[in-house]
This record gives structure tokens, sequence and C-alpha cells, in this order.
């Protein structure tokens, strides 16, 4: 009888040994989007970079795939961001750059890749800039605001609530100010000036780095922002400790789910206006600032993926490195982007950049790197940010997000299992162009203006339709238009359908 009993308890042991392989091998992957804010196409190691090294990420690159025709969705933030959580394109919302008090533009009775992760059992998170709207306008900073990211689908978010160049300077976490004091509450006004904290059109003297017009309203940390705030004084955040903070929330996220799948869309303020680094990490890069903002980047990817692999879950965790919009030099602030780029070309070979129309306002850097899963590769596929919604939904799970026209499954490419791509694919900027293969066609846009000429920037609108071959002018410098009629036609139509499907 005692023999049998050990036998028995032999054979459940190794029942349960085997069952608990089984689910770790059955287990969903992690999945961790690290979205870096106005990196070029070159402003990486691994891409061509001068003047600035990225060890880190290109170790990824150098292990994964690296795409060379890789887009956001569109040539600015808000629209990149919601077009990636949502598959949807943002022309169809209407949404562009906001501003910092501006209401959620997801809809919440939509999905979200976070609401899919949930809906497949994962736990979900975002940290970093947000950008995409908070609460339904006329916002009261000083109570938990809603809807925000919890109602689309994210169980914990630490939040820049716009950007790093705009009131009010406070994060938020689970959608309230994190440290604020109710003796000293918040007022945010983007019309008209408030009183209490200085302003830098009137106390220059007080800024660390000069700024524009636009740029020059409410001080905090020594920088003037976009907008005016008082109040919160407890709250304000110090710009130089972005990157410590965002990556402890970070790995308090994934050591607090460590036993479980997870999604973190991880958002960078880096390399985002006002550029100020910590420290450490000024004079690391040739490039004053803007470069030292890179190095301090690539620092944030080493850490978090450092933790993978110290708590054994890299080789179970997809990882998509990629930029929200094209790179941009002179965005506001005198921090001598300008000045100090050296030999150095942020967008490469392409045209254009952050705002434009042209190849480098959406074509950036991208990897996803998975060890174990994702062998390494070059790959020419022509991909876009939007079909994320439905690749990622694929891979988490049964529980996939509905269909959406926009948003098709290119899980294959991202893994490096294919190299197709995809046939059609739009790209947004103050107007629309359509890529087909190496055709590029940018529809007129009536009463077209050089509107950031000021800038050294092109927004690539024309009041004339513009074709390129991007074959052999990946710059994009012959308009072959009225020499193809045809193909400009034909893509013109298209262009029509996608939009209007």
């Amino acid at each position: 009888m005692k023999n049998a009993r050990l036998l028995l308890f032999f054979l459940a042991s190794l029942l349960g040994l085997f069952s608990c392989e089984k689910a770790e091998e059955t287990k969903a992957p992690n999945i961790i989007i690290f979205y870096v804010d106005d990196l070029g196409y070159a402003d990486l190691g691994c891409y061509g970079a001068k003047g600035v090294t990225t060890p880190n990420v290109d170790r990824l690159a150098s292990n994964g795939v690296r795409f060379t025709d890789a887009h956001s969705t569109a040539a600015t933030c808000t629209p990149s961001r919601y077009s990636l959580l949502t598959g949807s394109y943002a022309f169809r919302n209407d949404a562009s750059i906001l501003p910092g008090d501006a209401p959620l533009i997801i809809d919440t009775n939509g999905e979200t890749i976070a609401s899919a992760a949930k809906a497949n059992g994962y736990s979900t998170a975002v940290i970093g800039k947000w950008h995409l709207g908070l609460g339904k306008g006329a916002i009261d900073w000083n109570k938990r605001i809603s809807p925000g990211p919890a109602e689309v689908g994210f169980d914990y978010s630490f939040l820049i609530p716009a950007t790093g160049d705009r009131v009010p300077c406070v994060y938020l976490e689970n959608q309230q100010v994190v440290g604020l004091d109710p003796e000293d509450p918040i007022t945010v006004d983007y019309n008209k000036k408030i009183e209490g904290l200085p302003v830098g059109s009137e106390n220059p003297e007080l800024l660390k780095v000069k700024a524009d017009a636009q740029h020059n309203n409410t001080i905090v940390n020594g920088i003037s922002r976009i907008g005016f705030m008082s109040g919160g004084s407890s709250a304000h955040w110090v710009d130089e400790e972005f990157p410590d903070v965002l990556v402890q929330k970070a790995q308090n996220f994934i050591e607090n789910h460590k036993d479980s799948s997870f999604f973190l869309f991880f958002s960078f303020h880096d390399i985002h206006v006002p550029r100020i680094p910590h420290p450490r990490f000024v004079g690391k890069s040739e490039m004053g600032p803007r470069g030292d903002a890179i190095v301090q980047m690539d620092w944030t990817v080493g850490q978090i993926i450092s933790q993978l692999e110290k708590l054994g879950l890299d080789k179970n965790t997809l990882v998509i490195f990629t930029s929200d919009n094209g790179p941009v030099l002179d965005d506001g602030y005198m921090d001598q982007a300008k000045e100090l780029i050296g030999d150095h070309d942020p967008a490469g070979s392409f045209r254009g950049g952050k705002y434009s129309a042209f190849e480098a306002g959406t074509r950036v850097p991208t990897i996803t790197y998975w060890p174990g899963r994702i062998k390494p590769l070059k790959s020419d596929a022509m991909i876009s940010q939007v079909d994320l919604f439905t690749s990622l939904g694929k891979l988490m799970g049964p529980a996939s997000p509905k269909g959406n026209p926009d948003s098709e499954d290119i899980l294959k490419e991202l893994l490096g299992e294919s190299t197709t791509g995809k046939t059609y694919m739009i790209e947004e900027s103050f107007d629309l162009a359509l890529r087909k293969e190496n055709w590029k066609y940018i529809r007129p846009k009536p009463g077209a203006v050089a509107y950031l000429e000021s800038k050294d920037m092109e927004t690539g609108m024309s009041e004339t339709d513009q074709l390129y071959n991007l074959s052999d002018d990946p710059g994009e410098t012959k308009n072959v238009a009225e020499q193809y009629p045809e193909i400009t036609a034909e893509l013109k139509k298209k262009l029509e359908e996608m939009v209007n499907r």
C-alpha cells in the first residue's frame, strides 16, 4: 500500500511538472512597443547615424528584423498614436495634433490593441507620453480624469498627459495627478494668461533654454511651455528625471506581471522638445541636446531589455521598436540642433521630416525582436503601424479585434517569416499620399503653402498632382506625374476608394 501511494505521488508530481511546462509553452507572448518621439529614419547607429551611438537598440536590430520601408501612419504624433492603437487612419476621426486640454479622441465603445489584449487575459499598461486627449472637455485636473486610458483598455497608466512642451507639467498615474496638494489646485488655460507661475515671454532670465513665441508661456523647471498653468507646485515634473521615472514605472509593471502575459505601450518623451537630458547623458553625443536625448533613449531601452533578461522573460516577449513620425531639428526651442548636426542626416536619403508628405515624414526606424523566435533579417517589406492592431490581435489569442478595413495582417512580416509587405499604404500629413510598391502619389492640396519654410521643413504639399518613383528617386526630387498619367490616375482613384470605404 505504501509503495502504491509513493507511486501515485510520483506520477502526480510528474503530471504537475508536465502541466507547468505545458502552460509555460502555451503562455501567450508578452508584447512591448517602444514608441519613440520624433526619431528619424537614420537617427540610430544601425541605420547609419553619425555623431551618436545607440548600442542597445543596435543589438535588437542585429538579432531581429530591421525594416527599411516601415512607416508611422502619419507625419505627426497624435494621428500616429491614434492609428497605432485603434487600427484606423486618423483622418477618419479628424485626429490632429491636440492641445494639452483636449478631450479623449479614442471612442470608448471601440476597440484598441489594449482592449484586445485584455480580452485575451493580458495585463496592460501605457507609460509615458499620451497626447490622445483626456476626459470630455473642461478638464478638472484636481480629480480623477475620465475617460482616459482605463476606458480604452489599459489596466495601468503613468502619463505625461500631452507633451513635454505643453501644460500641465504633471504626471498622471491611473488618471490622477501624482503628488498634488489639494491646497494648491491646478488651473490650465490655453487661451489666456493665468496669474501665478512666471511666463517665458516676460521672464527670459528664468529660462534654461530660449523658445519661440508659441512655446513662451508658463515656465516650469526653467522651461517655458505652450499654454498657461497655475498651481500644483508639489506635482510639477522635472524634465531631467523623465528617463529614470518612466523606466522605474515600466520595470515595476513588468515585475508585478512577470507570471502572466502583459502588453506594455512604452511611449517615450525622447527625443521630442524640450530636449533636456539627464546630466549623466549631457555631452554623450557630438550633436548637443538632440543627440544626447538619443543616447538617453537608447539607455532606456537597454534598462528594460536587461530586466526582461534577468527575469527570464525575453524569450517570451515580442519587442517592437519604432517612432511616431520623422525627424525635426528646430521645433520651438533654441537647443542648437541645427547648428550641431554635423555630418549626420536624420532622414537618411529621404526627403522631408516631421509634418511632411515626403517619405521622411513617415518612414521611420522599425525593429522587431524576439529571441528564439525571430531570426536576424533586413526586411524591405512595406509595412505601416496601422496594421499592428490586427497583427498583434492575431498573436495575442482568439479574442482578436473585430475587422477594421484599414488594418491588415502583417504578423508574418513582423516575425520575419515574410518580406512581402503591403501593396497599398496611405501616408498622412497635411493631406494624404498613397504608396503602391515604389510608386508614391501625393494628392494636390488647394491653397497649399510652404507652411514651415521658416524652419527649413518641407510640407510636400502642392497645387498639382505629384508622382515619384522611389526605385530610382528615393529623395523625391523628380515629379513624374505628367510622364506617367496612367499611373497617376490609377493611384489617385485608388486613394479616393481607400479614403471613402
